[in-house]
């Protein structure tokens, strides 16, 4: 850490984040990926949801309450990935270590250079689309850009989680484990 003071903000939000309770939640590379893999199906069953809602006329309200129940674990597994990364995209620039910044700045690196080859599937996929149907899908291309726009929003977090390394193994547990040989 740098020797700027920290605010009681970024000491909260550093003790939060190093928060091991939850650690059996992301201990192993597969609860990580699993994480992520939840959190990233959860993502697109709620905007999968947001876009019915919003292109279907006169539907109720069901796919509005199908989201506010999908909110619940999708803040869960967003939670058990900010654990697992320690907070490496929560936390100010300031209270991460050179080895954190190294870390973050290659995390949002990867993220952005995904997110541009998402971006330019979906221009495609919306030309091709334009062109097979001779109009452009004027219907299709906002909820298909904030679907992008939302993926850009948390793919850094994805990129963080599956990168993220296991814990190194606790000294006085590995003394203990030698005693008792």
């Amino acid at each position: 850490m740098t020797t700027t003071r920290l605010t009681r903000y970024d000491r909260s939000m550093l003790r939060l984040m190093n928060d091991r309770r939850g650690q059996a939640w992301y201990a192993t590379a597969a609860r990580r990926r699993l994480a992520v893999a939840a959190h990233i199906t959860l993502t697109v069953a709620i905007g999968g949801l947001m876009t019915h809602f919003f292109l279907a006329e006169g539907e109720p309200l069901w796919p509005v309450a199908a989201m506010a129940v999908l909110l619940l674990p999708w803040m869960v597994a967003t939670g058990v990935i900010n654990g697992a990364t320690r907070g490496l995209l929560e936390l100010r620039e300031h209270v991460l270590d050179e080895r954190q910044s190294a870390e973050r700045s290659r995390v949002l690196a990867r993220a952005h250079r995904m997110t541009t080859l998402l971006l330019a599937a979906a221009a495609i996929a919306l030309l091709i689309t334009g062109g097979v149907d001779g109009d452009a899908p004027k219907a299709y291309a906002a909820p298909l850009l904030l679907a992008v726009l939302v993926v850009h929003w948390v793919m850094p977090l994805w990129v963080a989680g599956l990168r993220a390394q296991d814990e190194p193994a606790d000294d006085e547990a590995l003394d203990a484990g030698a005693l008792g040989r």
